[in-house]
């Protein structure tokens, strides 16, 4: 047994790469030692900004012998008379077997003769030879690159490759490169040390590298900034924003971390907070220090009283930062701060009313007209909207959804969203407010962006909740009018997020949204607007449907919700218009029946529910009745039992009509207080046999379960929910 080492040297990798490419690495390794019966215990695999390696721990010294078995000719031919044919011999000499070796065997088929062929194992060292190619060649990535006159792609040129086998070197070249790369014991060190590094063994790789400079454990550099950066902002009272995207960007930039703290002018600090923390942390990679215990206004104008006017830097060093390189930082700051301050004082010069002229300069999409269009779509998308909605809405709510419908897009031609698109919105909002317009107006404009992803924040107030919602239906409806779909993992519009965005806003707010009709009126609209991409109205309206219905329960799985709640109440058998009627109405079912089954009340009706819903699908009666008035007459029934279902059946008739917001629920409690009678109904002295000859009573029992199955069926179709 021994540990294996491969330091693959490069150039400077992208960070999003060396946090990548472990993963892939790692399986890679994985998948081939046991695809050629090599043992080890362990793989391990890490990287920094220029290498990326990988550690093999107790490699077997070779890979397992393997016996494999190979079926022959049939033995009427490759034996007569007990002795063996040419085809035998034939058979025995392709696989270097002896014929006395051979063994006849009875198959389904008749006699065949077999041979087990002896494989000897091969040396470790020399099949991971032949392997690093591969491993190198099948690493993917973005933006691979060629270099010099080889063919390999990879992310940056490599420079060296270091193998070892515990204190063997293992030589290779490896000729793909441009020059060809010469496997060693030798490795690099930090950038700024300028000695090759001799390593000895494997089992001193890590702290050969760290005499060096190199912390080459990913793990220990984030958990390291991490804490350096907790301590230094602990130690001023602040609290530092330090995302876990930032945090991961800044353990793959460095190799050896040290800590800087800079200062930037108070004067700076007239300019929102989003504004600097975006050229801190986006541009610069810089920790902006938040101010404890502080409520941010997000329409906040500045930051005094927000931001401190320091920053945290993560630095690549072998020693601590010095003033020079203190000063230098502040210095490339100071200029983006005052670029930063130069458009929005550009910005502001110019009113939001022109900016939102200057949309009509800017092509939206191919055959959607400008920015301006967009616009002026989800301006009559907003007074749709508010025509389906039939909500709790005051009258200002309304007039700040159209004023802000109105503004929603002006940012976007602004030189501030020019310089930093990730402000697209907030911008817009505080130059608003700024400007004179409410507050409601300015909130609006922007939580239209809200959630920007997975995990996202949602609008909280009506008029930004409704022109999220606007927006995004926008998108959807237009993109796909001139035919364009998500396929695969292809979305360039964010499509799907784009209508998941919609069912979150309509499940947290918990809106009553006729979406279906909401489309449907939308589609007439764009027909007239957009008749030069001659819209198929109901192509276009059942591709919407299709892909609202993999929307929800694409959602309901990623909320948690077992699969088989999510397709009793959301599967294929489900009518899709009945989602998107009332798209809230799907999530509380599946939140009702999530709560059943862990609180055992689901067992109590599962199964006479499910008898009752087969046996019904021998009858005729259509879903939507859910009265048992005119379809069942008592006066043919022959047991108690039934006149007990009936009464169960009744009691829930009003509920099952009714359009109150506890209908459901309502009808479950109704379900399990009937438990008993419809148990009854299937088992015991009193049950009855559903199936009888006398047509009649055949028929209106069957009615009778077919009346329960629709009134339950309101709630989910109980066939496809597991016991």
């Amino acid at each position: 047994m021994s540990n294996f080492l491969l330091e693959i040297g490069t150039e400077e990798l992208p960070a999003d790469f060396a946090r990548l490419v472990t993963s892939q690495l790692e399986q890679l390794v994985r998948n081939d030692l046991k695809e050629y019966r090599i043992g080890f215990e362990d793989v391990f695999c890490s990287s920094t900004p220029r290498r990326i390696f990988v550690i093999i721990n107790s490699l077997a010294d070779s890979s397992e012998d393997l016996i494999e078995e190979r079926k022959g000719p049939p033995a009427l031919k490759a034996f007569e008379n007990g002795k063996p044919t040419q085809t035998a011999n034939g058979f025995a000499k392709r696989y270097g077997l002896s014929v006395d070796a051979l063994e006849v065997r009875n198959t389904p088929k008749g006699e065949f003769v077999f041979g087990r062929i002896f494989i000897k194992g091969e040396s470790s060292e020399n099949l991971i030879v032949g392997l690093i190619p591969k491993w190198i060649n099948n690493i993917q990535g973005r933006r691979f690159m060629r270099w010099g006159e080889g063919d390999l792609r990879f992310s940056r040129p490599i420079r060296w490759i270091l193998a070892l086998l515990d204190d063997k070197e293992i030589k290779f070249t490896f000729s793909q490169a441009d020059p060809p790369v010469i496997s060693s014991r030798l490795s690099r060190g930090h950038r700024l040390y300028e000695k090759e590094v001799f390593v000895e063994a494997t089992d001193s790789y890590v702290e050969t590298l760290r005499g060096a400079g190199v912390m080459v454990s990913r793990q220990e550099r984030f958990s390291l900034i991490k804490n350096l950066v907790s301590k230094a902002s602990e130690d001023m009272n602040a609290k530092a924003a330090l995302t876990n995207d930032l945090l991961n960007e800044l353990t793959d930039l460095v190799e050896a971390p040290t800590l800087l703290i800079g200062e930037f002018q108070k004067s700076f600090l007239g300019l929102p907070a989003e504004v600097l923390s975006t050229v801190m942390q986006v541009h610069q990679r810089y920790i902006p220090l938040y101010l404890n215990d502080v409520s941010i206004d997000p329409l906040s104008l500045d930051a005094n009283e927000i931001l401190l006017p320091r920053f945290i830097c993560i630095c690549n060093g072998l020693s601590k930062p010095n003033k020079l390189i203190r000063e230098g930082n502040e210095k490339v700051l100071r200029a983006r701060f005052s670029d930063a301050e130069f458009f929005i004082n550009a910005d502001r010069s110019c009113e939001s009313s022109i900016r939102r002229g200057k949309l009509s300069k800017v092509t939206f999409a191919d055959g959607l007209g400008t920015l301006f269009d967009r616009v002026l779509r989800i301006e009559w998308l907003a007074e749709t909207f508010l025509d389906h909605f039939s909500g709790n809405n005051s009258e200002s709510d309304s007039k700040a959804l159209k004023r802000a419908a109105y503004f929603c897009k002006h940012d976007l031609v602004s030189q501030m969203v020019g310089e930093f698109p990730e402000l697209q919105g907030i911008m817009g909002a505080k130059y608003l407010l700024a400007e004179g317009e409410s507050r409601d107006v300015s909130l609006a404009v922007l939580e239209q962006y809200l959630p920007r992803g997975q995990g996202s924040d949602l609008p909280k107030s009506f008029a930004g909740s409704a022109l999220a919602l606007v927006d995004r239906l926008e998108l959807l409806l237009s993109i796909f009018a001139k035919g364009e779909r998500p396929s695969g993992s292809s979305d360039p519009y964010a499509l799907r997020r784009a209508a998941n965005g919609v069912l979150n806003i309509i499940w947290d707010q918990e809106w009553n949204v006729n979406l279906f009709n909401l489309l449907f009126c939308s589609i007439k609209h764009w027909n007239k607007i957009l008749g030069s991409l001659n819209i198929n109205s109901d192509l276009l309206l059942n591709d919407l449907l299709d892909f609202f219905h993999q929307r929800i329960t694409s959602l309901l799985e990623e909320l948690g919700f077992d699969i088989d709640i999510v397709q009793s109440v959301a599967g294929e058998t489900i009518c899709k218009k009945r989602l998107l009627y009332d798209p809230t109405d799907v999530f509380i079912r599946a939140s009702l029946i999530n709560e059943m089954r862990k609180s055992n009340r689901l067992l109590a009706i599962h199964s006479v529910v499910n008898r009752a819903s087969s046996l019904a699908e021998k009858n005729d009666l259509p879903s939507h009745i859910l009265s048992a008035l005119e379809v069942v007459d008592s006066n043919l029934f022959e047991k108690n039992s039934e006149h007990r279902m009936l009464d169960v059946v009744n009691s829930l008739e009003p509920i099952a009509k009714s359009n109150s917001s506890d209908r459901y629920s309502k009808l479950v409690d109704g379900l399990v207080d009937g438990a008993e009678a419809l148990s009854n109904f299937f088992d015991g002295e009193d049950s009855v046999m559903v199936m009888t000859d006398n047509e009649s009573i055949r028929k209106n029992r069957l009615n009778l379960l077919s009346v329960l199955r629709n009134q339950a069926h309101l709630i989910a179709d109980f066939k496809l929910l597991v016991n």
